[in-house]
């Protein structure tokens, strides 16, 4: 029957899905709890540098708010 299929469909849609989410929860770890950012394109590549840049420690996830940037 049709039905006999869902196991193996279930274990190939875990076996994809489990590393894109482990990549995202280890990337938020690691970046102090953002998640990590890619640039494609340089306008994106712009912002992080900028990002970089106000937040004083070199690092683009690290934010500082509005009120204490000078």
């Amino acid at each position: 029957m049709w039905f006999e299929i869902l196991p193996g469909m279930a274990v190939t849609a875990m076996c994809l899905i489990i590393p894109g989410v482990a990549a995202a929860r280890i990337h938020r770890f690691t970046n102090g709890g953002k998640e990590e950012r890619i640039a494609h394109y340089s306008y994106q590549w712009s912002l992080m540098e900028r990002d970089r840049c106000i937040s004083g420690v070199n690092r683009y996830y690290v934010s500082k708010g509005l009120e204490n940037v000078d």
